[in-house]
């Protein structure tokens, strides 16, 4: 099975995965009409932890993250803190899954059991993750023209059908730095630019490191900077009250669009190029439990994909129903959780590797 890959394969699924199932939502609300502010703060606080990240893939670039873990921390304690990550890559695959079966209730299958939603979603993407890093990385990679040529349709008709209305962006910071700060930290911080952690895992798969991370950081900003723009068109054409209020908020922006009252239902178009990314993000989350599990164990790659699939199903179901859903994802998750894996853990990953290295050379 081929697994190496080369750099361009590897920015452009960071791309795809960092989009992901962000629009999806509108990120920054309680900053209200200052959201691209908010979204700024959070990009930044990104790039540090994606400069961390690459680090530490530096001081071991033949292993991914969980052969740093084990190599740092011990067998027995780095076996816990890989597990541990086993579950927050499951999980996080399991919300997508469900945001994947909830959408599609939403937009297109509304009298369709959510439960026959998702084991059909769930089947499709375990059928490709059953294949290992290079066959997702490469099929999901292809997805990027797709997705770009689709969120620049969105974008020109929107400015075309005069839909947008600049003016709603002033007066910027109208209540203080305060509500931008809480809305960036910790929750857009965490969903979605702290999740490049999930990459430590496919940098080892490069076969030229030359560039690495250069590459890695540049589409990383140009990924930053197109979810700031599109995450604003929904205050720009809803205000930022009803963009705050609306459960599909972009997908409300998109049913607005009508050309010469001839061409209108764009929302397929959204809703496609969305499915598209949350199947992406999906499977990098659910390629990243599978591949420890089957290091740890030495049991097949393709017996942990099925095991870790019926895991997803039961996963996905927690939440009796979308807000709860919502709820759990954005005030407990994304706030005390994922925190703990995106920036605790890598930072005394970082300081063991420092300390371990500057005990070694006092010994030599």
């Amino acid at each position: 099975m081929k697994q190496s890959i080369r750099i361009t394969e590897l920015v452009c699924y960071l791309a795809v995965f960092e989009v992901g199932s962000t629009t999806l939502f509108f990120l920054g609300a309680d900053a209200g009409r200052d959201a691209w502010l908010a979204m700024s703060v959070a990009a930044l606080i990104g790039l540090f932890l994606l400069m961390m990240y690459l680090l530490i893939h530096r001081t071991h670039p033949e292993l991914d993250l969980y052969g740093v873990c084990r190599k740092q921390f011990g067998k027995v304690i780095g076996t816990v803190v890989n597990l541990a990550f086993v579950g927050y890559f499951t999980y996080e695959a399991s919300r997508n899954l469900r945001d994947l079966g909830e959408l599609t209730i939403l937009t297109l299958l509304d009298r369709t059991p959510l439960m026959a939603i998702i084991l059909i979603t769930l089947i499709v993407v375990a059928n490709t993750v059953r294949y290992g890093p290079y066959v997702v990385i490469l099929t999901c990679a292809g997805f990027l023209p797709i997705m770009i040529l689709s969120y620049l349709t969105i974008y020109t008709l929107l400015v075309s059908s005069g839909l947008i209305r600049y003016e709603i962006m002033l007066p910027v910071l109208e209540h203080g730095f305060q509500p931008v700060w809480s809305a960036a930290v910790p929750e857009i911080v965490s969903f979605p630019f702290g999740q490049t952690l999930l990459f430590m895992l496919f940098f080892p798969l490069v076969k030229k490191k030359r560039k690495l991370g250069r590459s890695v950081i540049i589409t990383y900003l140009i990924t930053a900077i197109c979810l700031i723009l599109i995450n604003q068109i929904n205050v720009l054409v809803l205000g930022p009250t009803q963009a705050i209020n609306s459960t599909l908020p972009l997908l409300q922006v998109v049913q607005l669009i009508e050309i010469a009252e001839t061409f209108e239902r764009f929302d397929v178009l959204f809703v496609f190029v969305l499915v598209l990314g949350l199947g992406s993000k999906m499977a990098a989350f659910f390629m990243g439990a599978v591949m420890r599990l089957h290091k740890i164990t030495g049991w097949s790659y393709k017996m942990w994909t099925v095991v870790v699939g019926v895991c997803l199903y039961a996963l996905a179901f927690i939440s009796p129903n979308y807000p709860h859903h919502i709820w759990l994802g954005i005030k407990v998750v994304v706030t005390y959780v994922t925190p703990f894996f995106q920036v605790v853990l890598p930072l005394i990953l970082l300081v063991v590797i420092g300390i371990r290295r500057k005990w070694g050379k006092q010994q030599s």
